[in-house]
């Protein structure tokens, strides 16, 4: 996964990391990475978060479609969506922030998965449902 910030430092997260809880833990968090670049896990010597170049479009597979989120996009049932697409990489940008869709301009088709704003946990939720029934994890 990777973060690109309002002012567009990109940082990639190890999928073993645990975001604190609380505001205040996080945005120390956050200055700490925003000031060493890096942030290593205590039991090893494992980046768990770290700031990387740009542009985001170089870390992804090659021939990976890419679909954005937002509410003005294409109202999609994303179960019916991901069903018929062929087993290739997909690269979802979602918006964290409160208002506006995810600006990024090298998205191919911009998807509304409710007709309602949603908050990221909500939509990347429904994402990851969406493709574990069509790969049928659960």
């Amino acid at each position: 996964m990777y973060i690109q910030t309002t002012q567009n430092v990109l940082i990639e997260v190890n999928p073993s990391v645990r975001i604190p809880r609380t505001f205040k833990r996080f945005a120390g968090l956050m200055v700490q990475l925003l000031y060493k670049l890096k942030i290593r896990s205590t039991d090893s010597s494992e980046v768990l978060l770290k700031v990387i170049k740009n542009p985001v479009t170089q870390y992804f597979p090659a021939g990976a479609h890419k679909f954005g989120t937002s509410v003005t996009g294409e109202l999609v049932n994303i179960n019916e969506f991901a069903e018929p697409l062929p087993d290739e990489p997909v690269v979802f940008a979602v918006g964290a922030h409160a208002h506006g869709p995810a600006h990024a301009d090298w998205v191919e088709k911009t998807l509304a998965l409710s007709q309602y704003g949603c908050s990221a946990s909500v939509i990347l939720g429904r994402i990851m449902n969406a493709f574990e029934a069509k790969w049928n994890i659960l």
